[in-house]
């Protein structure tokens, strides 16, 4: 699956995007980042509060509990601001 980051996210990470195999028992959302975090350090850093990174699952914003399976992309990304 392909993981993309954005802004500080990717900063904290350390980088843009990369592409990973996920274990069987990642099937959310919430998996995934549990997943990541569990990965080193930088991921823990990017995600260590809950809720505040959101995520969109092929280019469609996604909740915590949305399904992964049949999914090509997930990224990551702050919540943004307007002006």
């Amino acid at each position: 699956m392909k993981l993309v980051y954005f802004a500080w996210v990717r900063e904290r990470i350390g980088r843009p995007e990369e592409t990973l195999d996920l274990p069987p028992e990642v099937t959310t959302v919430a998996d995934l980042v549990t997943w990541l975090k569990g990965r080193g350090e930088e991921y823990a850093y990017a995600f260590e509060t809950e809720g505040v990174v959101r995520a969109a699952v092929d280019r469609v914003h996604a909740k915590p509990e949305t399904v992964l399976a049949g999914a090509s992309e997930v990224a990551f990304f702050p919540p943004m601001t307007g002006g």
